[in-house]
């Protein structure tokens, strides 16, 4: 498996991708609110990609992709097509994934919103979701092995009583989509590939209220709980420092 340790310079076009990524999140969030559909997000999306960003978006056209944004909401999983046919409704929870491409450079990140009164059960998903990541990106420098991430995240969910997704994972990213390391949201401690300075990857653990079983639509792309019940999903882009972990894709509302 070889993964490609990033220079200074490369960083530095990955903090400006990440950066844009999580700008397009930032905008974004006034226009997710019920009576939308995620098509008019992905349309919004897309004009601020490219007229003001100046970015290209990645999933757009990616291995037949056809649209610039996912949209996820309530039982999918990942990868949600949007469409004029889907409005989203009071107490909906729905994951945007985010990746843009700048001066070669990709940045990936996802972020889940909540439609008007959302249940409790569907709030405590997300934000168990939420502090799954940071729980893994608390414990990234040079020495963490991959298996201490996804034992991280395993444990804090199933402590909670959700299941974790097996079949998709984070990944290596830089001038490529997606790249070595497989970054799985599941394993045992001091296992796996030890992370080493100038690693660039994403985590993106997606977690189920019901049993992690998934099926895949017959779009070929939208990926959905077997059992019908809720899932979430967060994701950011890091960078393995000398001394700990940047995280590329951070929105102004959060502390890393």
């Amino acid at each position: 498996m070889a993964v490609d340790l990033k220079t200074a310079d490369e960083l530095k076009k990955m903090r400006v991708a990440g950066r844009l990524a999580a700008e397009v999140l930032e905008m974004i969030e006034p226009y997710v609110v019920a009576g939308i559909t995620t098509e008019e997000l992905n349309q919004i999306c897309h004009d601020y990609m490219v007229d003001i960003q100046k970015v290209i978006p990645a999933p757009l056209n990616y291995h037949g992709f056809p649209k610039s944004i996912c949209t996820s909401v309530n039982q999918v999983i990942c990868h949600g097509i949007p469409s004029e046919k889907k409005v989203l409704k009071n107490g909906d929870i729905v994951n945007l994934d985010i990746t843009v491409i700048k001066d070669g450079y990709f940045g990936d990140t996802s972020k889940m919103f909540g439609i008007g009164d959302v249940p409790y059960h569907a709030q405590r998903l997300m934000e168990t979701t939420r502090i799954a990541l940071s729980k893994a990106i608390e414990i990234i420098k040079p020495g963490t092995r991959l298996g201490d991430i996804g034992h991280v995240i395993q444990q804090y969910a199933e402590s909670n009583h959700y299941s974790v997704v097996r079949e998709y994972c984070g990944h290596g990213i830089g001038t490529e989509f997606h790249t070595d390391p497989q970054i799985l949201h599941f394993g045992r401690p001091d296992t796996g590939m030890v992370l080493k300075e100038g690693m660039t990857f994403t985590i993106e653990p997606m977690l189920n209220a019901g049993k992690p079983h998934t099926k895949l639509k017959k779009d070929g792309w939208t990926v959905e709980t077997r059992d019908g019940r809720l899932s979430a999903q967060w994701e950011h882009t890091l960078a393995v420092t000398a001394d700990g972990v940047e995280v590329l894709t951070a929105r102004n509302e959060e502390n890393f």
